[in-house]
């Protein structure tokens, strides 16, 4: 019995953290290559090693054509200095490269083993990434032996093996915190619907329920701010503004640009761009310190935004000059603006109003007008 091949591959297993039966393959493969290479080797035999007693033979459709001076002993020590070891760290690198690439996108926990300025040395357990300089968070500092939950970036495969790339800037990892800290968002009925991020600064996440009677806000700030705490900790108080999403872009834009209340939206869709009404006093909360609100909601819904205060606001010319061509489908809103103009939007086809909540509204009470009238007219007759 072989016992000490037998402990010493199982000792491989423990330390690389490879399968055992994958360790005994290599090893199999690597005194193949070696037996083929004598004079009268057997084609097609291949070199079996038993996993109970550690004997090592060569196998011919089930027949021992084991040499009687084919030393596997003295080989297999020489091997395990060479080429065996080289071979099985490929093995073990492609098993790497194969699991963490299935799991790029992912948040993962690990500790900090070297932190440099250039460059972060994160133990994942079973291998090493790095942080580079470029992935890290203005102003946060990592100290060796701390627990840091990054996201994966990348993996790279180099000469000396997988290179892991993780990120703690990377819209992502708030994405994946928000997942770990809130089931409904685990289960599918909160939906994070955007993320836009200034690292180590602010974000605002965009939300949304597919269930009804669940409110993604309130799911996702939890029992008295717990879970949203939870992810501002993580992030080192890092703050984030929670919205709910709103498949209305006018309405989406009103709530992208919170705290700041909004008091008319323009939209020109062909252009994907929003001309925005804000009160005189709310101008400077809707664009933020160094126009970091404003960025952030361009971010969040993707359209240009351009803010202005009430009282600058671009004064419309007269209704005749801006109603569409004659014969066209397409009329303009009929709503009123609280300055008195008339909204500039296209009304929604079967409409006379367009998209705007407190243009709908109106809608509604023309209709209920429009509806007395005809009834009134009806009893003259």
């Amino acid at each position: 019995m072989n016992t000490a091949l037998l402990s010493a591959l199982h000792e491989i297993e423990a330390e690389k953290g490879i399968p055992f039966e994958t360790v005994k393959r290599v090893l199999e493969e690597s005194l193949l290559a070696a037996y083929r290479e004598r004079e009268g080797a057997v084609e097609d035999a291949e070199v079996v090693l038993d996993r109970e007693t550690g004997d090592l033979r060569v196998m011919k459709d089930g027949e021992d054509v084991t040499p009687e001076d084919f030393d596997f002993t003295r080989i297999a020590a020489s091997l395990m200095r060479q080429n065996f070891m080289q071979r099985l760290n490929e093995v073990h690198n492609q098993q790497l490269v194969k699991e963490y690439g299935e799991r790029i996108g992912d948040v993962v926990t690990g500790i900090v083993q070297q932190a440099h300025r250039r460059m972060t040395i994160i133990d994942l357990g079973r291998v090493e990434a790095l942080l580079p300089a470029g992935e890290q968070v203005p102003g946060e500092r990592y100290e060796n032996g701390q627990r840091l939950k990054v996201y994966l970036l990348d993996i790279k495969e180099a000469g000396r093996g997988p290179s892991i790339i993780v990120s703690r800037r990377h819209e992502g990892l708030l994405r994946g915190l928000f997942e770990l800290e809130v089931p409904e968002i685990y289960d599918g009925l909160v939906e994070i619907k955007a993320v836009a991020r200034e690292a180590g600064l602010r974000s605002k996440v965009a939300v949304w329920s597919n269930e009804p009677g669940i409110d993604p806000v309130g799911a996702c700030v939890g029992p008295r701010g717990s879970r949203v705490r939870a992810v501002v900790s993580e992030l080192r108080n890092e703050k984030i503004d929670i919205i709910q999403w709103d498949p209305d872009p006018a309405r989406f834009i009103a709530k992208a640009l919170s705290p700041a209340r909004v008091r008319e939206v323009y939209l020109d869709e062909e252009e994907r761009q929003a001309e925005v009404i804000v009160p005189d006093d709310q101008l400077s909360l809707a664009i933020g310190r160094e126009g970091q609100n404003a960025r952030l909601a361009v971010k969040l819904t993707d359209w240009k935004i351009d803010i202005k205060p009430e009282s600058q606001a671009v004064e419309y010319e007269e209704e005749d000059e801006w109603e569409p061509d004659e014969g066209s489908s397409m009329h303009r809103c009929r709503a009123v603006l609280s300055n008195g103009k008339r909204c500039a939007n296209m009304a929604l086809p079967g409409s006379l109003f367009c998209g705007i909540p407190s243009h709908q509204a109106q809608a509604k009470e023309f209709e209920g007008l429009t509806e007395g009238s005809r009834e009134e007219e009806v009893a003259d007759e």
